[in-house]
Formats: C-alpha cells, structure tokens, sequence
C-alpha cells in the first residue's frame, strides 16, 4: 500500500510541475498580449480627433447688404434734351415766320405749341428714365437678397458636413477603443486564469510532495516495526530451556563393550 501512496503522490508531483509550467508559459502569453493591446488602446485615445467648432464656416455677411435705392440719380437728361428742343423749335419757328412774312402774334403761338410737345415728350422720357431707375435698384435689391440666401445655405452646409464628418469619425473611433477594450479584458481574464490554474498545480504538486513524505514515513514505521517483531521472535527461540538427558534402561552397571555390537553388563 505504501509503494501505492508513493506512486500516486508521484504523479501529483510531476503533473503539478507539468501543470505550474503550461500555466507559466500561459500566464505570460496572455500578459503580452494585455500589455500590446494596452498600448494599443492608449494610442487609439491619444490619436482620436480633435473636437470641432461646427459653427467654424459661419460668417458675418452684413457687408453683403447694399441699399440699392441710395444711388437713384435724379433725371436731368430729359431737363436738358427738353431745353435744347424748346430752343430748336423756337428756332424754326422764327425762320418759318421770317420765310412767310407772319406776325408776330402767330409766331408765339406756333412756338407755344411747339414748346409744349417738346415738354410733353422729354417728360414721358423722364418718367421712363426714372421707372427704369426704380426697377434697376429693385432688380438690385433681390439679387443682393438672393446671393445673402445663397451664401447662409452654403454656411449651413459646410457647417452640417463638418458635424456629421465628425460624428461619423466618432463612431468609428469608439467602435475600435470597445473593440480593443473587449480583446484586453479577455486577455486579462486568461491571464487571471492561467495564474489560478498556475497556483492550482503547485497546490496539487505540495499536496504530493505531503503525501508522498506521509507514505515514506509510514512505511518506515512499518517496516522498523516488522523488524522490531522479527528480532523479538529470534530471541525467544535462542533462549529456550533443554529438555531431560536421555536415560540408559537397562539396570545395573552397564558397559559398553564394541565387540560385535553386544553389550555385557556388569
């Protein structure tokens, strides 16, 4: 029994050194591991963007507005165009009087009439001069309120791509840190794992190494008994008292003569 204890408590030993040594080379596979994704995680936050102003594109643009109405010019093309054919007409009036011998009575009332178409046309001219005027500024005014329109949405847009450029590059950095996160918490789990099973197979190889020493002291004991008992008996069969001497059972004085085998008394 004690050669089987031995044994036993030999096959705890050399599986706990076995067990200690996959454990070890476990143990540190899985603490390298840890260490480089540590580091990876840490360059990942190291390197993520920088946060934006998503306001960065917007600018001010008052300067933009312009008060078409404040350069209306004021019309005097018609008041000259309207003097020089007041000036023409009472000319041609003179020398038609001259070439007809009228009086001077019909003179001025041909040159009143004159004088009034002429008036009468550089006003309409006027009046077109300075409708065109007021639809030019308004024409104006909507343009500028247009390119105002314009400039705001492409504000808006470039404003709207760079958050959404940004929440986008976001995402994907969190996704890879959680990703890295997840892959380090397991590699530090089988680390955890492989110096608990480490721990475990030197617990089994102690517990080996106890039972292995109780064996060989037991079957020391065993056999110092064995032997103790093995003396003892040798003693008591040296020390044993003899028995009676032989007696001679013929009577009288004997003796013993070796002739032929015949003994004679005396």
């Amino acid at each position: 029994m004690a050669y089987v204890a031995i044994g036993g408590a030999a096959v705890s030993i050399v599986g706990g050194i076995f067990g200690m040594s996959s454990a070890a080379s476990a143990e540190r596979a899985a603490a390298q591991r840890a260490a480089a994704l540590n580091a990876q995680l840490d360059s990942l936050e190291k390197n993520r963007q920088a946060i934006i102003n998503p306001y960065a594109a917007t600018k001010d643009l008052s300067s933009m507005g312009k008060n078409a109405f404040a350069s209306l010019s004021v019309s005097t093309q018609a008041a000259k165009m309207q003097a020089e054919e007041s000036d023409l007409a009472l000319a041609n009036t003179l020398d038609t009087l001259r070439s007809t011998g009228a009086g001077a009575g019909g003179a001025t009332a041909l040159a009143n009439a004159a004088l009034r178409s002429k008036k009468d046309v550089a006003a309409s001219i006027e009046t077109q001069e300075a409708n065109n005027e007021k639809l030019r500024a308004q024409g104006e005014e909507k343009l500028n309120e247009f390119k105002i329109s314009e400039a705001q949405k492409m504000q808006d847009a470039t404003n709207a791509a760079a958050q959404f450029k940004y929440g986008e590059t976001e995402k994907r950095e969190i996704a890879k840190m959680d990703r890295v996160q997840s892959q380090l918490t397991g590699a530090q789990n089988q680390q955890a794992a492989a110096a608990a099973a480490g721990q475990m197979a030197q617990a089994n190889m102690f517990s080996g190494i106890g039972s292995a020493v109780t064996a060989g002291l037991g079957a020391a004991s065993a056999k110092s008994a064995a032997n103790k008992a093995a003396s003892q008996t040798v003693g008591k069969t040296t020390s044993a008292p003899a028995g009676p001497a032989p007696t001679n059972p013929l009577p009288g004085n004997q003796q013993s003569y070796g002739f032929g085998g015949t003994n004679y008394g005396r």
